[in-house]
């Protein structure tokens, strides 16, 4: 790290923080060389790799873009839809890799898409799973309507 005042290259580290969203690592500096003192913020990064190759980096906007098309004319808050794209994140971040293919994205916004909405969880999953029979939208509903009867029947014994 480069001093930003003398372009020294080194620095110590006086005081080290998390951020308030636990993504990023703010770090108080001092340069040894002029005795200036400058913050740094240190983030993880996330990168994509596209079904293409071409790799970018993570945006939960674009969770959020992708998931909006699928919860259109359903009961879905912007809000919904940011809390979904930080679940997203979070899960891929705990994985513990730096770079994942975007089917992985995918298959990370199934789970919170399903608990959000079944019928937006159908509209995505179709698109995203290559549905191409009505057998396929039959397998996918009877598996939600299977797991909406094992809830309802753990909820009905506690």
């Amino acid at each position: 790290m480069h001093c930003p005042f003398c372009r020294h290259s080194d620095s110590r580290v006086i005081d080290s923080r998390t951020s308030d969203d636990g993504l990023s690592i703010r770090r108080r500096r001092q340069c040894p060389e002029c005795g200036g003192r400058f913050t740094t913020t240190e983030t993880a990064s996330l990168n994509v790799i596209k079904r293409s190759g071409v790799m970018e980096p993570f945006s939960r906007e674009k969770v959020i873009s992708g998931v909006r098309k699928a919860c259109q004319g359903r009961p879905v808050t912007e809000g919904d839809l940011a809390v979904l794209a930080q679940r997203v994140e979070e899960a891929v971040r705990q994985t513990g890799v730096s770079q994942l293919d975007a089917n992985e994205i995918g298959l990370a916004i199934l789970g919170p898409l399903r608990e959000l909405d079944e019928v937006a969880y159908l509209r995505f999953a179709s698109v995203y799973q290559a549905f191409d029979s009505l057998e396929d939208f039959e397998c996918s509903i009877r598996d939600l309507r299977a797991d909406r009867a094992k809830s309802a029947a753990a909820s009905d014994e506690g």
